[in-house]
C-alpha cells in the first residue's frame, strides 16, 4: 500500500528483498534487527546521525556498514531494495525524503519483521506493561532448551545468548510486543504489525503519557491487539489486572489466565511460593492440579508472574511440563533486570530497568527478599515521558516500601512534558520522609553519586533504577566506591 509518504508498505514478498538499508540503524532495536537481518543471509547497511559503542562495535562485528550523517547519497551507496524507516526519524529526515522523491520501496521496523519474519512463523508475541522483556526472553530460552530453535527478538540483551535477537530454523518467532508508535506515518502500536498466534499480555496499566491520552485510549490499543490473535491460537493474560482481563474477552482466541497469588481464580497459579539468594521456588498449579516444582534464578513475584505465563503459553504449544522446568531453571536473566554490576567492600550494586511506579515497588520488593539481611538504597532516574510527569506523583509515594534510602533524580525540562505537569520530586522525598524512608534529591548526576559514595556502608544493596543511561551514573559510582576503597586500604 503507497500513500504521499512515498512507497510505503505494510506487506511483500521477502524473495524481491536482497538489499535492505536501515535509516536509523543505530538504536538498540533497529540495530539489533539489522544483525538479525544479515544473519538471515540479506545484504545490510544502515546510517544514523551518531554511533557510538556498544551498538557501533555490534554493528561492526556483525559486518553492517555504517553511513553517516544522514544524507540522500547514503541511498546511492546502499542501493536498497528496501529502506526500513526507523521510529525516531521524522518525516524532514533528509533520507526520509530522498526515499519518497525517489519512490522507493520503505517500510517501518515492525511491518518489515512481520513481513520478512513472522509471515512463515508461529509467532509468540508478549505485550503489556511491565515485565515484556524478560517475559519474553524467558519464553524464548524455554523454547530453545526444549530443542525447537526457535528465532527471537527482544527489548533486551539476554544473559543466556549475549543479545537479543536468535536466528533459528524452528517454526515459533517470540517477539516483544511494543506498544509504543511504528513510524512517522504509522502512530498505531508497533505489536500490531506482528501477527500473533500465541499472545501473552503481561500488565494494562497507563504509559506513554507522550503519545497516548488517558488510560482508555491506551486500552484501545490493546483491544485492537488481541483481535488479532486467530480462533486457533491462544491468548494468555494476567488475571492480576481485571482491565487486561476485559480486554481479552473482545478476543476470538481462546483465553487462559495467570496470576501469582496462591488459590486464586485463574487457570494458572503457584503454590509454596518461596524466596532465597538463589531465587524463586512454586510449585505449578494448572487448573487446580500440581505440574510439579519449578525453580526460576530470580526473585520477586512479579517473575513469578512472568514464568506462569510463560508455562501457560508453552503448554498451549505442547511442551512438557518437565520440557518448561528444565528452561526456567537454566534462564540467566536479562541485563538491566536485577543484574547485579558489582559488590566493591561489601556494598552491592544492582541495575534495574525499572522506571513506572508498578515496576518500582515490584522490584523493590524482589530484591527486599532477596537480601533480607541487608539494608536497600534506591537510586532512581526518573526519565521516561511518563515518569517524568505528576500523573504518578501518589503513586511514587508508596512505591518504595522496603528501602531504607530513596535518593532520586530532579529530572531536566523537557518539551514533551507540559509546563506544570512535571514530577514533583521534593515533594516526594518529603513523602517518603514521612515514612520513615531517608529520602532525597539532587539535580545533577555528580552530586547524586558523590552523595551515595560517601555514606554507603558494607551490607548496603544499591539498587539503581533507570530506563536509560542515567548519565553513567553506575559506572561513575563504582569507580568512586573502588576510589574510597583505595584511600580507606
Amino acid at each position: 500500500m503507497a500513500d504521499d509518504n512515498g512507497n510505503v508498505l505494510d506487506t511483500l514478498d521477502p524473495s524481491s528483498v536482497r538489499r535492505v538499508h536501515l535509516v536509523g540503524v543505530a538504536g538498540t532495536g533497529m540495530g539489533s534487527f539489522g544483525g538479525m537481518l544479515k544473519a538471515a543471509g540479506y545484504d545490510v547497511t544502515g546510517s544514523d546521525e551518531n554511533v557510538y559503542p556498544p551498538m557501533s562495535d555490534m554493528l561492526q562485528a556483525w559486518g553492517i556498514p555504517v553511513l553517516t550523517p544522514y544524507r540522500p547519497e547514503n541511498l546511492d551507496a546502499a542501493r536498497p531494495d528496501l529502506v526500513i524507516i526507523g521510529n525516531v526519524i521524522r518525516r524532514m529526515n533528509p533520507e526520509a525524503t530522498a526515499v519518497r522523491e525517489r519512490g522507493l520501496r520503505q517500510m517501518s521496523f515492525p511491518a518489515a519483521l512481520g513481513s520478512l519474519f513472522l509471515e512463515r512463523r508461529h509467532s509468540v508475541v508478549v505485550a503489556g506493561t511491565h515485565g515484556k522483556t524478560t517475559t519474553s526472553s524467558l519464553m524464548a530460552h524455554v523454547l530453545v532448551e526444549a530443542g525447537k530453535d526457535p528465532s527471537f527478538l527482544v527489548g533486551g540483551v539476554t544473559q543466556n545468548y549475549a543479545g537479543n535477537y536468535r536466528v533459528g530454523n524452528g517454526p515459533h518467532f517470540v517477539v516483544e510486543g511494543d506498544e509504543y508508535d511504528t513510524a512517522y506515518w504509522d502512530k498505531g502500536s508497533k505489536f500490531l504489525h506482528y501477527r500473533p498466534r500465541t499472545a501473552i499480555v503481561t500488565s494494562v496499566e497507563f504509559d506513554h503519557a507522550d503519545i497516548f491520552r488517558d488510560l482508555p485510549h491506551y486500552e484501545a490499543t490493546f483491544e485492537k491487539f488481541v483481535r488479532l490473535v486467530p480462533r486457533d491460537g491462544q491468548l494468555v493474560v494476567c488475571a492480576a489486572y481485571p482491565n487486561a482481563v476485559r480486554i481479552a474477552r473482545g478476543a476470538t482466541a481462546p483465553v487462559v489466565t495467570y496470576v501469582a497469588k496462591e488459590g486464586a481464580d485463574a487457570d494458572y497459579t503457584p503454590r509454596g511460593v518461596s524466596f532465597g539468594p538463589e531465587g524463586a521456588r512454586f510449585e505449578v498449579m494448572e487448573r487446580g492440579q500440581s505440574l510439579g516444582v519449578a525453580t526460576l534464578p530470580m526473585g520477586g513475584l512479579h517473575n513469578v508472574e512472568n514464568a506462569l505465563s510463560v508455562i501457560a503459553a508453552a503448554r498451549g504449544l505442547g511442551l512438557s511440563f518437565d520440557e518448561i522446568r528444565k528452561g526456567l531453571a537454566t534462564f540467566a536473566g536479562v541485563k538491566r533486570r536485577q543484574e547485579v554490576r558489582a559488590e566493591v567492600e561489601g556494598v552491592l550494586v544492582v541495575d534495574d530497568f525499572a522506571h513506572h511506579p508498578t515496576a518500582v515497588r515490584e522490584t523493590l520488593f524482589a530484591v527486599r527478599h532477596r537480601y533480607p539481611e541487608r539494608r536497600l538504597w534506591a537510586i532512581f532516574e526518573p526519565r521516561s515521558n511518563t515518569s517524568r510527569r505528576n500523573i504518578h506523583q501518589e503513586d511514587y509515594a508508596h512505591a518504595f516500601t522496603g528501602a531504607a534510602r530513596a535518593s532520586l533524580k530532579v529530572p531536566e525540562r523537557h518539551d514533551k512534558v507540559p509546563v506544570g505537569e512535571e514530577l514533583d520530586v521534593p515533594r516526594l522525598v518529603r513523602a517518603l520522609s514521612e515514612q520513615g524512608i531517608a529520602a532525597d534529591g539532587a539535580t545533577d548526576v555528580p552530586t547524586l553519586v558523590e552523595r551515595v559514595a560517601r555514606e554507603a556502608r558494607p551490607g548496603d544493596v544499591l539498587l539503581v533504577m533507570s530506563n536509560g543511561a542515567f548519565g553513567g551514573f553506575i559506572d561513575k559510582l563504582l569507580a568512586a566506591l573502588r576510589a574510597r576503597a583505595g584511600k580507606e586500604s
